[in-house]
């Protein structure tokens, strides 16, 4: 029998890269963990409807940087920024820390894995037929695939 292994974790270093970069102490450590759970609860929350792919901090000396990938970049910011700035005064409360908050775009949302399966269950809540759901999920991220090619070939620095 083979043993289990962790998909994210055989992974790290070589094709991806850890949600989160800091170093503690041995007596704060629990506390930046705990605080980074929080802050993922929090925007999970908050952004429930814009589609957030993907949460990654790091915490430079006596700051935190915040950046955000989602499919919908416009939800988060809002009108003339107030979205965002009333965000950041959260997240800086949640962190005792100065926040840095970034917005990256997810260009192209069919082919990341955790919004397809998000725009699923979306459907799926709605009562959609699943056998339609499915397939139309499968054919508009795999004529995604062909359209752009293989991340593998177009990026050297997988190999």
């Amino acid at each position: 029998m083979g043993q289990k292994v962790n998909p994210i974790g055989i992974r790290l270093g070589i094709s991806r890269d850890h949600n989160s970069v800091w170093f503690a102490e041995k007596d704060k450590y629990r506390e930046i963990l705990f605080n980074d759970f929080q802050v993922r609860e929090f925007l999970k929350k908050e952004l429930d409807n814009a589609f957030v792919s993907k949460i990654h901090i790091e915490r430079p000396a006596q700051s935190a940087k915040v950046t955000i990938h989602t499919a919908r970049p416009g939800m988060i910011i809002g009108k003339r920024g107030e979205d965002i700035d009333r965000l950041r005064e959260k997240l800086t409360q949640i962190m005792n820390v100065p926040v840095s908050l970034n917005i990256q775009e997810i260009r192209k949302p069919d082919l990341d894995a955790q919004l397809v399966g998000a725009n699923i269950a979306l459907q799926l809540e709605k009562r959609a037929m699943f056998r339609r759901v499915m397939k139309r999920a499968a054919q508009n991220s795999s004529s995604k695939h062909h359209e752009t090619g293989s991340a593998w070939r177009e990026n050297k620095s997988f190999r």
